[in-house]
C-alpha cells in the first residue's frame, strides 16, 4: 500500500473508477446468470428426489452454463458480443443503446450497473484512502450491488453471495478492520437473530411471511463486517426507506397493496450507508457518545 500511496492520486482514482467499471461488467453477468444457475441446480436435485434419471445434460436442454460459459449474447437474436461491444459503458455509448446485429435496445439497467461499481470503489476509496480497508469495502460494496439487483428480479439472496461474504468479513476483521472479532461474530449472531425474531413474530401475530431467510443472512454478513453496535442503524435505514418506498409505489399504482416488496435491496442500501458513515450517523444520534465502530 505504501507503495501506491506514492503514485499521483488523479492515477489511483482512474485505475479504480476503470476497474470499478469492468467489476459492474461481471456483476451484471452474476446477476442474470446466477439465479438461472441456482434454478438449474434445483431442477437437477428434484430429478434425484424423484429417483428419475437426470441423463445427460444435453438430454434436458442444460447445456454447460456458468459464470464464464456461455458466451454472452444479445437475448432477442442470439448475436454474439464481442470484446469491442462489452467495454463498459463505451460500448453502449458508442452502439447508441442497441445491438449491433439487429437493432433492439439494450436495457438501460446495464451500464447504469457498470457505472455504480465505478462510482461505489470511488466513493470507498474517498472514505477510506489508499487502505486494506479500502479494498476490503470495495468488495463487499460490489457484492451488495449484486444483491441488490438479483433480489430485485428473482426475490432472492443468494447464499452463494451472502455466506461466503458473512466469512469474509469475520476473516476481515480478525485485526479490527471494522469492528473487533468480538463485535463481528456478536453482529453475525445478532443480525440474523433480529429478523429471526421479526419474521416469526410477524408470522404469529398475521399469519403470513413479511421477508425471506435470504434478509437473515444479508444482515448477518453486515453484522460481521461492522459489528453490533450498526445493526440498529441498518435495521432503522431500511425499515423508514423500504416503507416509504413501498408507500409511494402503491399511491402512484405501481404495486398492488398485497405484492410483496423485496427487503434486501433497503437492507444491502442501509448497510453500504453505515458503513460508510455509521459511525458519524451514531455520533449524531446519540451527540456524540456513539463509542468509534472501527
Amino acid at each position: 500500500m505504501e507503495a501506491l500511496q506514492s503514485l499521483d492520486p488523479a492515477v489511483i482514482f482512474g485505475v479504480v473508477l476503470a476497474l470499478g467499471l469492468v467489476a459492474g461488467s461481471f456483476l451484471n453477468v452474476v446477476i442474470h446468470r446466477l439465479p438461472l444457475m441456482m434454478e438449474r441446480e434445483w431442477r437437477h436435485q428434484c430429478r434425484d428426489v424423484d429417483d428419475a434419471d437426470p441423463g445427460d445434460a444435453h438430454d434436458t436442454g442444460e447445456d454447460t452454463f456458468n459464470l464464464m460459459v456461455p458466451r454472452s449474447r444479445c437475448p432477442a437474436c442470439g448475436h454474439p458480443i464481442g470484446a469491442l461491444e462489452n467495454i463498459p459503458l463505451v460500448s453502449y455509448l458508442f452502439l447508441r443503446g442497441r445491438c449491433r446485429a439487429c437493432g433492439t435496445a439494450i436495457p438501460l439497467r446495464y451500464p447504469l450497473v457498470e457505472l455504480l461499481g465505478g462510482v461505489l470503489a470511488v466513493a470507498v476509496l474517498l472514505q477510506f484512502g489508499i487502505t486494506w480497508a479500502a479494498a476490503a469495502a470495495i468488495v463487499l460494496s460490489w457484492s451488495l450491488l449484486a444483491l441488490t439487483f438479483i433480489d430485485l428480479d428473482t426475490m432472492l439472496l443468494p447464499d452463494q453471495i451472502t455466506l461466503p461474504l458473512l466469512w469474509l468479513g469475520l476473516l476481515v476483521n480478525l485485526d479490527g478492520t471494522f469492528a473487533t472479532l468480538g463485535d463481528a461474530v456478536v453482529g453475525a449472531v445478532a443480525g440474523y437473530g433480529l429478523l429471526w425474531l421479526v419474521y416469526h413474530g410477524f408470522r404469529l401475530i398475521t399469519g403470513k411471511e413479511g421477508m425471506g431467510y435470504g434478509d437473515f443472512k444479508l444482515l448477518a454478513m453486515l453484522g460481521a463486517w461492522m459489528g453490533w453496535q450498526v445493526l440498529p442503524v441498518i435495521i432503522l435505514l431500511s425499515s423508514v426507506v423500504g416503507a416509504l418506498t413501498g408507500i409511494a409505489l402503491i399511491v402512484v399504482g405501481r404495486r398492488q397493496r398485497s405484492q410483496p416488496l423485496p427487503f434486501g435491496p433497503f437492507l444491502a442500501a442501509a448497510g453500504w450507508i453505515a458503513l460508510m458513515w455509521g459511525e458519524d450517523i451514531m455520533d449524531a444520534y446519540l451527540g456524540g457518545a456513539a463509542p468509534p465502530l472501527y
